[in-house]
C-alpha cells in the first residue's frame, strides 16, 4: 500500500521568530513538511506558484499586503489551496473576513503544539479547524444585532440560499453551524461518515461556497443558531 505524500505547508508570516517556531514544530513531523516561506501578503502569488503547497499557514498582519487581502486573493484563483489564518485573536471581523473569504480555519498563535499540527492536518483533508470555544465567539460576533438604521441584507441572503435546501440538508447545514464534525453530525442525524461527506459536498455545490466553514457562517447569518 502506497503512503500518502506529506501535506505541503506553506508559512507567511513577517516576524521571523513565528516562522522558525512554526517551522520546527511541523519540520518534526513525517507526514507534513514545510516547502516554503514567505514573508508578506504580496509574496503570496509566487511562492505558492513556487512550492505548490496543500495548505498555506496566514498571518493577518504584515507591512505591504495583510493576510486577509492575500487570502482572498488566494482563494479566489483557480485551485487554491487551503488557508489556515494565524491570529492573536484581537480581531474578531478580521477572522470572520477571512473565514468568509474561504479559509478552513485559524490557529491563535499561542496554540499548542500538537494542535497545530492537528488543524494542519484536518485543513489539508477539507475539515474546518474551529475549536468549540471559538465557534462560540464567533457566533456571538456574527449574530450580534445590525444597526436599526441598515438593513440586514446579509442575513436576507442567507435565508433565501439556504431556503433551496431540502429538509435533510438544512439539518446537515445547522449542524455545521454548531460546529459538529462530521463524525458528531453522523451520531446525531443517523447517517454514515461517508453520507455526512456526500451532504457537505452537495452544500458546497448548491451554496456555491469553498468549505465547510463558509456554510457554517452562512448558517450563523441566517440565525439558525
Amino acid at each position: 500500500m502506497t503512503a500518502e505524500p506529506p501535506v505541503r505547508v506553506l508559512i507567511v508570516d513577517d516576524d521571523a521568530l513565528v516562522r522558525a517556531a512554526l517551522s520546527m514544530i511541523l519540520g518534526g513531523v513525517p507526514d507534513v513538511r514545510v516547502v516554503g516561506e514567505a514573508t508578506d501578503g504580496a509574496d503570496v502569488p509566487a511562492a505558492v506558484a513556487a512550492y505548490a503547497p496543500d495548505v498555506v499557514l496566514m498571518d493577518i498582519r504584515m507591512p505591504r499586503v495583510d493576510g486577509l487581502a492575500a487570502t482572498e486573493a488566494l482563494r479566489a484563483a483557480p485551485d487554491p489551496p487551503e488557508v489556515l489564518v494565524l491570529t492573536t485573536f484581537d480581531a474578531d471581523e478580521q477572522v470572520l473576513r477571512a473565514l468568509r473569504a474561504g479559509a478552513g480555519g485559524f490557529l491563535l498563535k499561542d496554540t499548542p503544539p500538537a494542535e497545530i499540527v492537528a488543524a494542519v492536518r484536518r485543513v489539508a483533508a477539507g475539515e474546518a479547524t474551529l475549536s468549540p470555544a471559538v465557534t462560540r465567539k464567533l457566533i456571538a460576533h456574527v449574530t450580534a444585532p445590525a444597526p436599526a438604521r441598515a438593513p440586514n441584507t446579509r442575513r436576507d441572503r442567507a435565508l433565501r440560499l439556504l431556503d433551496g435546501l431540502t429538509e435533510r440538508e438544512r439539518e446537515v447545514a445547522v449542524a455545521l453551524g454548531q460546529g459538529r464534525s462530521n463524525a458528531e453530525i453522523s451520531a446525531e442525524l443517523f447517517m454514515s461518515v461517508a453520507t455526512v461527506k456526500a451532504y457537505v459536498s452537495r452544500l458546497l455545490t448548491k451554496l456555491d461556497l469553498n468549505n465547510r466553514v463558509q456554510v457554517a457562517l452562512l448558517v450563523q447569518d441566517a440565525g439558525l443558531v
